[in-house]
Order: structure tokens, then C-alpha cells, then sequence
């Protein structure tokens, strides 16, 4: 039986998120890749580019964040990932189950990515809890 190389992307994904390696996530996704990330918090929204994606996966760094995959299915242009994730530092905590529908483009890279949490609530609390937005007129482009 041959592994699906959808499948064995995100299995080097999460692999590089579990090692903060940057640059092994980097080689999963498009430089133009676009990340939503569900919320009402500083961290929420449509993350533009891999530099961007990167800068998020930055922050979640410093709430400890953690994954551990446990379903992984793929078709001809996506794969469904549903884990465990939590956090480790912070005030609060997250500890809830996420699925994330990854999007794969013609050359075989992920362009899109659509995260679902299974306790936004408990999400938004921990980032406004850890997180803060610069002050005026700094967050303003």
C-alpha cells in the first residue's frame, strides 16, 4: 500500500510544528498561502502569505501550544485533520479538539488552510488573556 503524499505532508507539518522548525513548515506551504484562523481575538483572521502564517505560528509558540493528530483522511485536493491541541504557558488554558481542512494545490503544496475549533470560546479567552494588540496608532496600517 502506498502512503498518500497529501497525508504525508501534514504528517511533516505537524512533525515541524512539534520541533518549531520554521523552515520544514515553510517547505509544506505556498509563499502564497492563506490561513484563516477562527475568532474574535488579536491572533483571528485571514493570515496572507507564509511569512505571515510563520509570524502566527511564532505567537503560538509562546502559549505553549501543542498538537497531536488523530484523524488524517485525503482526497484528490484536500485533507481533513482533526487533533488534540492545548497549551502548556499562559494564563488560562486551551485544551479542545481542532479540525483543519487543508487545501493542496495542482503542484502538490497547501494554499489554503481553514481551521475549526471545537471551543472558540475558550480560545478567544486564552488570547486576549495572553496576548495584546499595539497600541494606537501602531496596529493601524
Amino acid at each position: 500500500m502506498t502512503a498518500n503524499p497529501k497525508i504525508e505532508a501534514i504528517g511533516k507539518f505537524f512533525a515541524a510544528y512539534a520541533a518549531y522548525d520554521l523552515d520544514a513548515m515553510r517547505e509544506v506551504l505556498t509563499d502564497d498561502i492563506e490561513w484563516t484562523i477562527p475568532g474574535h481575538h488579536p491572533l483571528a483572521g485571514a493570515k496572507h502569505g507564509v511569512e505571515e502564517v510563520a509570524a502566527f505560528f511564532t505567537q503560538l509558540r509562546k502559549g505553549g501550544f501543542q498538537a497531536e493528530p488523530l484523524f488524517l483522511e485525503a482526497n484528490q485536493e484536500y485533507v481533513v485533520d482533526i487533533h488534540h491541541g492545548w497549551t502548556t504557558e499562559g494564563i488560562g488554558k486551551v485544551d479542545t479538539m481542532w479540525a483543519l481542512v487543508w487545501h493542496f494545490n495542482a503542484d502538490g503544496k497547501v494554499d489554503r488552510v481553514f481551521n475549526l475549533s471545537g471551543d472558540q470560546h475558550q480560545m478567544d479567552t486564552f488570547v486576549w488573556s495572553n496576548y495584546s494588540l499595539a497600541s494606537l496608532p501602531d496596529r493601524l496600517a
